[in-house]
């Protein structure tokens, strides 16, 4: 099978948001070797640079000229820096380019990321549809922002972007975690504004019952390599990985390794349940961060024996990249939906 490759290139950027997981404690790069070596030890079908701001990296452009050449789709996932520093070609040659927003608003943007961040991100936004490039808005669902979500799937589609929306994990922070009655109130406002395109996000896609999956795709379908040059199974993964020499060495047996088979594993207080196939347990990174691997989701409503109704309406949109590589969820205003004041 072709994999979807997750590639931090740099932990480097030019804002430092507080809900952010990249390491700080250094600077951390892979090299275009690394990237050659790699694309050279798996089949990768797509490849989404992300972690730090990659236009930060000195070999940048060169290894996403690598990239293409080898036929991978490529995406990037961006403040608006990068963008501003790539040539018009280059930029025209990705798949998509993500765009991170946490709020609504030029003023609540800007507080969070930093004065300036907003326009940044708007001008490279409207550059890439100059040009032609499939856009997307990414954002992060947290304690801070959960209520707001309608309002940008309203930004996204006022501006010709895809929207997707990813759950916060506390890598670092506990600070911006949502509570279980915070997190199914945001997915319940969410649907209520916007139709939903697809989820890979488990527990969500278990609860629509959807079964549209097999586990999330950490440890099955992706790939990650962090700036440290460790090869782990989820871009959350506590631990140290392996040294990126492993993958060299092991190709695609890395999947066989410790840390990707304990990404597959069912948790034995999930075995039975009737969405055990499609759910696996639930988001491993959450289960792991949460301080068990072993445990269910936190989210889980069925592990609490609590009723939860959750409905969503089905809506036109794009398969994008990262829909079959993480724990996420597309949604689309298309006129039916309504944003919430």
């Amino acid at each position: 099978m072709a994999y979807s490759l997750g590639l931090g290139l740099t932990n480097e950027c030019n804002l430092a948001c507080a809900h952010c997981y990249r390491p700080t404690d250094g600077i951390f790069r892979l090299s275009l070797q690394d990237v050659r070596r790699i694309c050279d030890s798996l089949p990768v079908g797509s490849a989404n640079l992300g972690t730090g701001e990659n236009g930060l990296h000195p070999e940048f452009n060169a290894i996403v000229e690598h990239l293409l050449e080898r036929g991978i789709k490529t995406s990037l996932t961006t403040n608006g820096y990068t963008v501003q520093v790539m040539p018009d070609p280059l930029l025209k040659s990705l798949s998509e380019v993500e765009f991170s927003f946490d709020f609504p608003t030029p003023r609540e943007q800007d507080a969070f990321r930093g004065p300036g961040s907003w326009d940044m991100a708007m001008q490279a936004m409207e550059r890439c549809r100059a040009l032609g490039v499939e856009i997307s808005i990414i954002s992060v669902m947290m304690r801070t922002n959960y209520q707001r979500l309608p309002q940008i799937a309203r930004l996204a589609h006022e501006h010709g972007a895809n929207f997707r929306v990813n759950v916060y994990q506390p890598v670092k922070s506990d600070a911006f975690s949502m509570t279980y009655e915070e997190f199914w109130d945001g997915w319940r406002r969410l649907f209520d504004a916007a139709g939903l395109v697809s989820t890979t996000e488990p527990i969500i896609n278990a609860m629509l019952g959807l079964n549209s999956f097999s586990g999330c795709a950490c440890g099955r379908r992706t790939i990650r390599v962090t700036p440290k040059r460790r090869v782990v199974p989820c871009v959350y993964w506590q631990g140290n990985g392996l040294p990126l020499e492993r993958l060299f060495e092991l190709k695609e047996a890395v999947l066989q390794s410790d840390d990707f088979c304990a990404a597959r594993q069912v948790p034995a207080a999930c075995r039975g349940c009737a969405f055990e196939a499609s759910c696996a347990g639930g988001c491993v990174g959450r289960r792991l961060l949460a301080g068990d691997i072993a445990a269910p989701d936190p989210y889980c409503p069925i592990i609490r024996q609590e009723p939860l109704a959750l409905s969503a309406r089905m809506a036109r949109g794009k398969a994008l990249l990262k829909s079959g590589s993480a724990c996420t969820t597309i949604l689309s205003v298309d006129g039916h939906g309504r944003a919430q004041p």
